[in-house]
C-alpha cells in the first residue's frame, strides 16, 4: 500500500493513523517472515538447543494461528467462536510451561559449601578468658 493509495477519499480521515500503523505492522511481519524463510528449518533447528527449538515451534504456531485469527476477522467471522481460539489458548499454555522451565533454569542455585562457610564465619564465637582476668573478677581494690 503506497502513501498515495491511503490518502484518497475512500475512507474517513479519522482512521488514517490506524491504517498507517496497520500497514507498518504488516511490513514488519513480512520482513520477519522473509528472514525466517531464508534459512531452512532443519538448518535452523540444528543450531538451537531443545528448549530454543520448542520456543521457535511455539512462536511459529502462535504466529500462524494469530494471522488466521486476523484473516477470520477480516472475513466477518467471529474468531472467538471459531476453533482457532482453543488452539491459541492451548499454545499459550505450552508457552507458559516453557517460560516456567526457563525461569527455573535461570534461578539462582544454592552452593551449600559456600553458605556454610558464610554462616560459620558470621557467627560470634566467645574467646576463652585468660586466667589473670578471671581471678581478679571477684576481688575489689580497697
Amino acid at each position: 500500500m503506497a502513501e498515495e493509495d491511503i490518502s484518497g477519499e475512500d475512507y474517513p480521515t479519522e482512521i488514517h493513523d490506524y491504517l498507517s500503523t496497520f500497514e507498518n505492522s504488516l511490513r514488519s511481519v513480512d520482513e520477519m517472515l522473509k528472514t525466517m524463510m531464508s534459512v531452512s528449518r532443519n538448518e535452523l533447528l540444528q543450531k538451537l538447543d531443545p528448549l530454543e527449538q520448542a520456543k521457535l515451534d511455539l512462536v511459529s504456531a502462535y504466529t500462524l494461528n494469530s494471522m488466521f485469527w486476523v484473516y477470520l476477522a477480516t472475513q466477518g467471522v467471529n474468531p472467538k467462536e471459531h476453533p482457532v481460539k482453543q488452539e491459541i489458548d492451548r499454545i499459550r499454555i505450552y508457552m507458559n510451561r516453557v517460560k516456567e522451565i526457563t525461569d527455573k533454569k535461570m534461578a539462582a542455585k544454592l552452593d551449600k559449601g559456600a553458605a556454610s562457610r558464610f554462616v560459620r564465619n558470621a557467627l560470634w564465637e566467645a574467646k576463652p578468658e585468660k586466667g589473670s582476668k578471671s581471678s581478679n573478677k571477684g576481688k575489689r581494690k580497697k
